[in-house]
């Protein structure tokens, strides 16, 4: 049997421009697809970011839609992880559009740290030697 690979997730995301240009600028990604505005799953609007191989698909009906605590809800998302080659730099472009991060450690496999964009959604930077 062959490895599987996640292709993507779907997140829902109060802006979605914003969110994809967020993750353009931080991973160096591109908006792969689009849809129309109010084409998507009940009136909203999907766009696909991400490189040649996976991505994540954004989903917004506009604004925010409710919230929960993930790390206590069953089913909750608690965090997107993202492999890079250069965990500094791609920090500092995390700190560039004005973000914190946070939890750095630098231990087996790797080294690491967190972000929360202005949804709150939470990614974790890994870069492996």
């Amino acid at each position: 049997m062959r490895d599987a690979i996640l292709e993507h997730a779907n997140i829902t995301v109060s802006d979605i421009e914003r969110t994809a240009t967020m993750l353009c600028a931080v991973f160096g990604w591109r908006v792969r697809w689009a849809s129309e505005p109010g084409a998507a799953l009940g009136g909203g609007t999907s766009w696909h970011v991400g490189g040649d191989h996976s991505y994540i698909a954004l989903y917004s009906r506009g604004g925010r839609i409710g919230g929960v605590d993930t790390y206590t809800t069953i089913g909750g998302m608690n965090h997107l992880g993202v492999v890079v080659s250069d965990l500094d730099a791609t920090e500092e472009r995390v700190k560039a559009l004005g973000l914190e991060t946070h939890s750095h450690a630098d231990y087996e496999p790797g080294r690491r740290f967190y972000f929360n964009d202005h949804d709150g959604i939470e990614y974790e930077v890994v870069a492996y030697p």
